[in-house]
């Protein structure tokens, strides 16, 4: 079984005036389009709420709004995501009704979601996925913002304050899932740092021991380390953002998981330049200073990666592939 992971995939703002102009297939290069479906199963965070309906949300403070129309989920389609994860900063950037409707829109286009509900309860349920003998628990978590937490009355999204700690319901529902695989899904810590923060890698060592096969990160919108089955942080897929000329947000990966029966074995990461509202292949300049970025990052870690046919590969041990406990 093979699982495909992707980061921040922001559908709005300008994204939207592409949409407008041009079909769903012109956000992503063919060649992307075809690495996505090696995969039997294809999750990431999908950053915008899909909805024509809402206001933004009332926070002086907050400086940016993503939201997508309906039609975006046949982006989402194109590159055969099985499921999203909602839980993040901007899930209820136009309120309760837009993040509703992204429930509904997400439905229609028979793509699964985990991290956002009608309620707190909903908020915090795995989600599971069913790929022929695999089963695959995925949960989703977000450590900002509080005010986007849902309550038992109150749509929302699953909120853990990390920096005090992974309380003891997450723990249990990464612990409860009742499956061969258990993803785990945090968008967790600052945006643009180049290595995981303190907070964040205490998290993943819990999320580990809770029974956790894989933990794949993201919110510092750059990719970070693989270690101990733990994928740091995905970075961006797709988005408008300007771009930082040192940390090179403009520069990403695409990460397939290979799995013997229930156990990592293998990840291969797809080297990608993100365009303004356009992804594709990275070249080969691009591509190199990946390859020296990722390096640099798992060599913290003691995490080694070798190149194979364009692709950086990280082969992991038994002790990397088996959680704690």
């Amino acid at each position: 079984m093979k699982l495909a992971l992707a980061g921040d995939t922001m559908l709005g703002r300008k994204v939207v005036g592409r949409l407008a102009v041009a079909p769903a297939d012109a956000l992503f290069s063919e060649e992307v389009v075809a690495a996505a479906h090696e995969a039997d199963v294809f999750v990431l965070n999908l950053e915008c709420a899909i909805s024509d309906r809402g206001r933004r949300w009332p926070d002086p403070r907050k400086p940016f709004f993503f939201r997508a129309p309906p039609v975006a989920t046949e982006v989402l389609q194109l590159l055969g995501v099985d499921c999203v994860t909602l839980a993040n900063n901007h899930a209820l950037d136009f309120g309760a009704d837009a993040l509703l409707d992204t429930f509904r829109n997400l439905s229609d286009a028979g793509i699964a979601w985990v991290g956002a509900g009608a309620d707190e309860a909903t908020a915090r349920s795995p989600t599971i996925l069913e790929r022929g003998r695999s089963r695959i628990g995925i949960v989703g978590v977000t450590d900002h913002p509080r005010d986007f937490a849902a309550a038992p009355d109150r749509p929302g999204v699953a909120y853990a304050d990390l920096r005090e700690g992974v309380p003891g319901w997450l723990l249990g529902a990464i612990g409860g899932v009742d499956t061969e695989i258990v993803l785990v899904t945090p968008h967790w810590g600052p945006n643009m740092v180049s290595e995981p923060v303190a907070h964040v890698r205490k998290a993943a060592a819990a999320f580990r021991a809770a029974g956790a096969t894989l933990v794949a990160g993201h919110s510092a919108h750059v990719f970070h380390a693989v270690a101990d089955g733990v994928l740091y942080d995905l970075g961006d897929f797709i988005d408008d953002y300007a771009t930082d000329t040192e940390l090179r947000n403009d520069l990403g990966l695409l990460f397939l998981v290979s799995f013997d029966h229930a156990t990592p074995t293998r990840v291969e990461a797809v080297p990608l330049a993100l365009d303004f509202c356009h992804t594709r292949l990275a070249d080969p300049d691009e591509a190199a200073w990946i390859g020296r970025r990722l390096r640099s990052a798992c060599a913290v870690f003691g995490t080694d990666v070798i190149e194979s046919a364009g692709r950086f590969v990280i082969e992991f041990t038994p002790a990397h592939c088996t959680a704690h406990g």
